[in-house]
């Protein structure tokens, strides 16, 4: 039985002030999407195309010229595509510095250290209508994806190295809670009668920053992460005394001589930077499986789930489809709790290939809702709660699960390279899919969703085939597994038995 195995308090600090880095990046996330008219209306206001007697945004008489309604004027849809796009952007540039930062000053400052571009990214948004709103917001969109490719690095890499072994799972997992709870939250004060309406969608938008200043105290809280302590700077007695912090009173000796080990081998190479990591064939098994675990997370469809969603309920005769819409974030916040609960149980591959088989049924089905909806009535609610399982087995394993698993399947030298690798990946096809989804759903109409059953198959294959199971597993282990892979390709029968000693030292 794991030493020290106790959830404690200072973990759970740690841990809760961690994931409020997440929860800034979900409320970013969803936050622009539901003042959208509101903001091309001050937009166009801004560039002078807008035309003050339009005071219906839904209504604009055709007498009052080509352009009266300001977000179907060329430049207006411009700065607001560039609004929503340079978010990614910038979460793609700043994932690259994700090793960099954490090692710079360790997890806990560098989290610190990047809140300052959180505060800034809030308050050029919030302080918009003082000059230009359509530079202002831009501008702090720009900042924001900074920060938020730099904390969807660091969150699960700190939560990663301070959970212990029997709780790593559940506690990885609460970073994808927190993501899906501030989509959530921006979901339901972007309503217009809250705060998504002409007067304060500004403080709306301002309001992403908030986390940051909270977090920025409760840092002060939080020991620093043991295994950066010790593997890379080398303090055995500091590394010691945040694990007393982290697990209370007990032996800390087996996992200080795990962290030993680790050492060791990390010593004997050099320092494991992005391009050598993509260049090694020692982690070229492990780099494939993070690179794809976080492919099928970003192209599995659950983004065209959430542009589509407000069109599908309100083809299906909703009245308000943009409740229906917060109802499937809702939806989306509990079975990611649901996950929290399972993951050390069942386990990260069980609850992956599950997800991704349960996404692709659900894909299908919804091809079939969208396709005869219009002939049959009934067939709405096929299309519907097609939407609710699809968000469902998403939140189940491959919504959280791509986040921390890359911080078990790497050890400590080149984890920062992978986390960062991996982050940059996600961003990326993120942004592929923000920008290319409209053109494909044009092109492919109600059958776009095949197309995604088709990837969520292969995915879901792969996955079976060659991603393992990490659960309940030292990062030692876990190394040993892809080793034991590489062995069978490669290895002398004289490695292969020196191997299969570290292992059976390891299990014991």
């Amino acid at each position: 039985m794991e030493s020290g195995k106790q959830l404690t308090g200072t973990l759970a600090v740690a841990v809760f002030t961690a994931v409020l880095g997440s929860l800034q990046y979900g409320y970013s996330l969803g936050v622009i999407n539901a003042p959208q008219k509101v903001i091309e209306k001050h937009y166009g206001r801004s560039l002078g195309v807008w035309d003050e007697r339009a005071t219906d945004l839904s209504e604009n008489s055709s007498e009052e010229g080509e352009f009266s309604d300001a977000g179907q004027h060329p430049a207006v849809v411009m700065y607001w595509s560039l609004s929503v796009a340079i978010f990614s952007i910038g979460g793609m540039l700043s994932s690259f510095l994700v090793g960099y930062v954490g090692d710079l000053r360790g997890r806990v400052k560098g989290m610190l250290m990047v809140n300052v571009l959180a505060v800034t990214a809030g308050l050029l948004m919030g302080l918009c209508k003082m000059w230009k709103p359509h530079i202002m917001v831009i501008l702090g969109r720009a900042v924001m994806g900074l920060y938020c490719g730099l904390t969807s690095g660091l969150v699960p890499m700190y939560v990663g190295e301070i959970a212990p072994k029997a709780y790593r799972g559940a506690l990885g997992t609460l970073h994808q809670l927190a993501i899906v709870i501030g989509i959530l939250i921006s979901q339901v004060i972007g309503l217009d009668f809250v705060l998504g309406n002409d007067d304060m969608w500004p403080l709306l938008l301002g309001l992403s920053g908030a986390p940051a200043v909270f977090q920025s105290f409760l840092l002060f809280l939080c020991p620093e992460s043991p295994r950066y302590l010790y593997i890379v700077l080398g303090k055995e007695q500091e590394a010691r005394k945040s694990l007393h912090r982290l697990k209370g009173a007990y032996d800390p000796t087996p996992d200080l001589e795990e962290m030993r080990r680790e050492k060791e081998e990390a010593d004997k190479e050099a320092k494991i930077s992005i391009l050598s990591l993509i260049r090694s064939s020692v982690y070229r098994q492990q780099l494939l499986v993070a690179l794809m675990m976080h492919l099928s997370q970003q192209l599995s469809g659950i983004n065209a789930i959430f542009y589509y969603s407000t069109a599908i309920f309100d083809r299906a005769g909703v009245g308000q489809p943009v409740y229906a819409t917060i109802g499937v974030g809702a939806i989306n916040a509990f079975f990611t709790l649901v996950s929290v609960m399972l993951v050390d149980k069942a386990g990260r591959r069980t609850l992956t290939v599950a997800g991704l088989a349960g996404m692709c049924c659900c894909a299908v089905a919804m091809t079939v809702g969208l396709r005869f909806q219009s002939e049959y009535s009934w067939m709405s609610y096929v299309s519907m709660s097609a939407i609710f399982l699809f968000v469902s087995f998403f939140e189940i394993g491959p919504g959280p699960i791509p986040w921390f698993i890359v911080a078990e399947l790497f050890s400590q030298g080149p984890r920062p390279a992978a986390i960062a690798l991996s982050g940059c990946c996600n961003w990326t096809s993120n942004f592929i899919i923000g920008m290319t989804f409209p053109y494909i759903q044009a092109w492919l109409d109600c059958y776009v969703f095949i197309l995604f059953a088709v990837l969520l198959l292969g995915f879901t294959v792969f996955t079976y085939l060659r991603v393992p199971e990490t659960k309940g597993k030292t990062f030692e282990e876990i190394a040993a597994v892809f080793q034991k892979g590489r062995k069978k390709l490669a290895q002398s029968p004289k490695e292969a038995t020196e191997l299969e000693q570290l292992k059976t030292s390891t299990d014991a």
